[in-house]
Parts: C-alpha cells; structure tokens; sequence
C-alpha cells in the first residue's frame, strides 16, 4: 500500500505516475516545521536505498546529500554525486518506504551518530512524501516500482558490449577500434563517441573533416554490426549561425539570470545556455533536434554534463574559491553559488531558480530526449545519462559517471547496482575498468567479470589515461572468454530484464531480497541476486584467485573458461570458490534454469531461440522478440524445457 502526504506546492517532478491515496496522519515519522523528518531504528534495522550514493547497500551509519554535482573524486565519505534518488526502505523491527519527492536539496542522515536516529531534512517546504508499506523490503520495493512506472525498455543491441574513450577523434580512429576488436576475436556493438566527434564541442553538430560523409559512414559501421553512440550535452553554444542556439533564443527557451537575460555558462564549447527543461514546450523543442542524429542513422545516444556542470560564468570566473571555503561545509569544492544564480519558467507559472529544482534538471533533459526520440524512431533507442532522478528511468538508463580505476570502485559498482534498481532504474552500469587513472590486467579483467552481468557493459576511460581496449592487453584470449560469456548468456540477461522491466520488478537484488530469513544472507553485500535464477559472487580484491562464496541453498555451480560451461551440483553453506583470471563462476538456483546461445561476434548474429539449458530445473519462461519493436508484451514469452 502506497499512501501520499503534500506539503505546500510540490514542483511536478514527473517521479510518479500512478495516483495513490492521500494520508492524514503520518506514519513512522515525526515531522517538525523546519521540513525535518525523524524516525527511530531499531538496533537491527537495515536501511536500503538512495540509488547512485557511496559506500555500502546497507546505508546506515552514515549521512548522504541529495544534490547533483560533477565530482569524478568518488571517496567512500562523499555526500552525493551525479544522480538524487530519495527512496530509502527500512527493514527490521518496522518495515516500510519512503521517497521525499522534492528536487531540492535533502539530507538523509542515516544514523551515522550511531543514535539509532533516521533524520531526513527537506531544505524545501514544497514536496510529495510517499509511505510505502508491505510485508517485506521486496514487496515494499516492488510496491514503490509500481506508482513510478516502468522501466525503460533498450533495443537487444544495447545489451550487448560497448567500447568508448574521450579521445577517439576520427573516424578512422573509430574504424581502428573496430577492426582491432575483430582481430582480436573481441565481440562488441557499438562505439561510442565522446566531444570530439563534433565542430567545436557544439551540440548537433558533427565534425566535416574529421568524419566526412558522416551519414554514410555509420550506414557502413551498422553493416559490420556496430552501432556509433555519440554524447550530447546539456548547453547550447552562445554563437550567431549556431542555428539550435538562434532558434532557442527566438523561441524563449533557455534559462534566465537575475535580471531576465538568457544565462550564460561556459562548458566544453565555452559560453553556453541552458535549456529549460521545466517547460514542456522546452523539452518538446530540444527532443526535436535530435533528427539531427536520426538523419544520419543514429539510435543511440549518451547525455553528459547535465546535473548541470558548470564551469564558470559571468560572475563566476574559473578557479574562484569553492563556496566550502565560504562557508558550507555540507557542500566541499563546490560552486553552489551558481546554481541560485539562473531561473526556471514553470508551467504553472511559477519563477524558480535552479538551486530549488537542481536535482531534476538531468532527469528532464532525459525525458525530453526519451520523448523525442520516441517520436522520431519506429524502433527501440539507446539512452543513457549521467545526471538523474527518479522518473527519468522511464526514458533511459544512466551510467554511474566519472569513477576511477580501483578496486573500492569496482566494489562501489557492486553496491550501485541493486541500489539503483530500487529506484528504477534497471538499465545502468559503471565505466567499467575505470574512467580516471591507470587500469591493469588483473583490475579490467575482474571488472568485466561482474560487468557480464549488469545490463549496460561498457569500456570507457579518460584522455591521457592508459588505453585499455581489451586487444591492448596480452593474453588476449582471456578477455575474448570473458565478452564471449556475456553474449552467451544473452538469452538469459535479456529475457530477465524485459520480465523484471514489464512486471515492474527489480533485475539485481541483495541476497537479503530472495533470503529475508537467511540472517547470514541479510548482512552479504558482495553477492547479488540477477534475475531469478543466477547468484553472482565476483572477486573484488587484487591479486587473489578465489574467494569464500556463501550459498543459502543448494546450488549449480557453473564455470566458464575458454568458451566451455562445467557444471556442479554444490551444497548449501560457505564455500571457496577458486576462479583464476580467464574463469567466470556464478551460481544458478535450485530448481531454476538459465538458457545459454552460441558464441557469436555482436548481437546481429544472435537467435535468442537457439540456446541450451543450464540448471536443475523443469521449464524457464524466456522473453523472445526481434530486439528493436516498440510494443512489448509479456505475451512474448515462450516457455523452455530441457
């Protein structure tokens, strides 16, 4: 049961989009006037939840801040980061949800005096509060998914490997890739193209010399199988022939500052506009010009730089002290100042600065590309942004932002993922390997081995970093095993998600989910649950072949090395499970079977129907369709027996 609680005059979010009953008296909180909530814990209580935030699944014990910012510098201490996703689950003596639908700043401080205290502090007095009751953090969790609607729905090619770098700036650069990846035996379906693909790091635009002929270029890339991903940013270039940027000005559709001026921030192309996506008409405009890729044969696309980053602006030079050294502590090497400095438009009217709506404005770019290219498609899209809120999973996916090459990220990665899925958003991932610093062998190799099984799986790492395409590295052979495993368990991954996405369920879950009354299992963090049949413990430490596993039940055992499956029936209880490099292990439940396809080089070649069964059970109901329709159903389901 879902109930609502209103104070003042929320900001429309687009968060929900089932109506619930409203409540009178407010439950499990106490409310002070100051727009503070406190709830007391109990001495056991685990509290889930808050998506895209640091440290680990369980979030006690610490204070987290809602509020986007661009910070590639991800220690276990930082308060927020790229996404605000306010839905917290409580689990133990009491078990209930809450989501605080406000896009201004909260404070979640989660007991981290050890007080046993939850206190959420709304700095706006204008939001939605959700109560979302059930019997057990799942249920709450599924009950939650189902006011926020269904998660969006990629095309089958989308699940398949993704290899992108800032620093690819030709497209014989991109052609190299590809090629390499070829020889390598490497399979892979698109590359992504980070600002260099465009004339001046403007929006809409493509650079002539450095991709002639960019039309038939990609016709020639979707030939070969591959897809071409290029980035789009949330500013427009200030300058005069700049025809997105001169239609926007005549059309009213950028923020404003303090005296009515449309405002000005330099980013990638220098003094830019940002669009107000408050205005449905804004957003109707901006996912218009997306014809500018369509035309060219794109269908999939990254949006960057939306939360959003700025860089200076014409009060604010660059490398002016950070608002911290004037007095927030709360918010360390950050410029808040300029966010209170632009303005909305509501469409109710209403003029607000972005300081009070920040963290919905990557979330509205997103539903204003997702609405666009809705329109401008007969097919399913690729999207996937940095910036986010709940809501914006209805239109794409996000990635995890700037991390860095580690292991405490790979971890991180781990945490992310069920956290996420909480809130919706069952397409995401991680830069895996790392988009700032060095990666290794050993550190990519491992990262790929749980990226298998997060639905977006993409290389991606920063300019004057080492270069780690796959091929880059000896041994080569073990990273074509390890991409080959995800492809082969396509079949799998794919009919999980389009089941959990139409039932509005989760895909990754904590084993606590599947166990409640596995007390063992509730306190596992780097185990997760991925579909209904697969458990998957990855190795997250350097320079170790193995690691204890622990199985609440029995379970198969299934290794993967060299193209070949072995399978084992093992017990339940602690186990150590020893996986070298060039070795994936991951476990399939009793009575639960998994389907497997051939290997093959991107998802051009795949027939989701010609697969075997690994596992020890009588029938799995497998999601078939062509990969790309619009209208999905659960009537595409087929069922599968050995």
């Amino acid at each position: 049961m879902v109930t609502q609680y209103i104070y003042g005059v929320p900001v429309e979010t687009f968060a929900a989009v089932k109506e619930v009953e409203h409540g009178k008296e407010l439950p499990y909180f106490s409310w002070e006037k100051d727009m503070t909530f406190t709830c007391p814990l109990g001495k056991e209580d685990i509290v889930y939840g808050l998506g895209e935030t640091m440290r680990g699944i369980n979030k006690r014990g610490a204070r987290y801040i809602s509020f986007n910012y661009d910070d590639s510098r991800h220690r276990d201490d930082m308060p927020s980061m790229y996404g605000s996703h306010n839905f917290i689950v409580v689990d133990g003596e009491k078990t209930f949800g809450a989501f605080f639908d406000t896009p201004a700043k909260v404070v979640f401080d989660i007991d981290s005096a050890g007080d046993g205290l939850l206190s959420v502090a709304c700095e706006s007095s204008d939001l939605r509060l959700y109560i979302v009751e059930g019997g057990s953090a799942y249920s709450v969790v599924k009950e939650f998914l189902g006011i926020i609607g269904r998660s969006f729905l990629p095309p089958l090619w989308a699940f398949g490997y993704g290899q992108s770098r800032w620093g690819y700036k030709t497209a014989r650069d991109i052609s190299r890739v590809a090629a390499k990846h070829r020889e390598a035996g490497i399979p892979l379906d698109y590359i992504c193209l980070d600002i260099d693909y465009m004339d001046r790091y403007i929006d809409f635009t493509v650079h002539k010399r450095r991709f002639p002929k960019m039309a038939a270029y990609v016709k020639m890339m979707l030939e070969q199988g591959l897809h071409l991903v290029p980035i789009v940013d949330a500013g427009i270039k200030v300058e005069p022939g700049n025809a997105v940027y001169e239609e926007g000005v005549e059309k009213g559709c950028f923020c404003k500052n303090q005296d009515g001026r449309d405002f000005q921030a330099e980013v990638w192309p220098g003094m830019t506009h940002f669009p107000d996506f408050m205005r449905e008409t804004v957003r109707a405009w901006f996912g218009s010009q997306y014809r500018f890729y369509t035309e060219l044969g794109l269908e999939g696309f990254w949006n960057d730089m939306n939360e959003p980053a700025i860089f200076s602006t014409e009060s604010r030079k660059k490398n002016a002290p950070p608002d911290a050294e004037r007095g927030d502590p709360d918010q360390p090497g950050r410029h808040i100042a300029d966010y209170k400095d632009f303005f909305h438009r509501l469409d109710d009217g209403r003029r607000i600065s972005n300081y009070k709506v920040h963290n919905v404005y990557g979330a509205m770019m997103t539903k204003a590309s997702g609405e666009g290219l809705e329109k401008l498609l007969d097919k399913r899209y690729l999207l996937f942004s940095r910036s986010s809120y709940i809501g914006a999973h209805r239109y794409g996916g996000i990635w995890t932002g700037d991390n860095e090459s580690s292991w405490r990220m790979l971890r991180q990665n781990v945490y992310h993922m069920p956290s996420l899925n909480m809130c919706g958003f069952l397409y995401s991932g991680a830069d895996t390997g790392g988009f700032g610093g060095n990666t290794s062998r050993e550190l990519l190799l491992r990262w790929l081995a749980f990226s298998v099984f997060t639905p977006l799986m993409r290389n991606h790492s920063a300019i004057g970093t080492r270069k780690q395409e796959c091929y880059r590295f000896r041994g080569t052979e073990d990273f074509q095993s390890i991409i080959s495993l995800r492809y082969r368990l396509l079949p799998y991954l794919y009919s999980e998600y389009m089941k959990a996405a139409l039932r509005q369920d989760m895909l990754i879950r904590p084993l606590a989910f599947d166990y409640p009354d596995d007390e063992k299992a509730r306190r596992i963090e780097d185990q997760l649950m991925v579909g209904e049949g697969i458990m998957i413990a990855p190795i997250l430490e350097k320079g170790v072949n193995g690691r204890i596993v622990y199985l609440p039940e029995p379970m198969t055992e299934v290794r993967y090395s060299g193209g070949s499956f072995t399978c084992m029936d093992v017990g339940a209880g602690e186990r150590t499970a020893m996986a070298p490099l060039n070795t994936v292990v991951f476990y399939i439940r009793r009575g639960k079977l998994v389907p497997v396809g051939k290997a093959v080089s991107n998802t051009a070649e795949m027939d989701l129907l010609d697969v075997e069964l690994l596992g020890s059970g009588t029938s799995y109901e497998q999601y078939v369709d062509d990969g790309s329709t619009k209208e999905c159903s659960l009537d595409r389901c087929v069922v599968r027996r050995p």
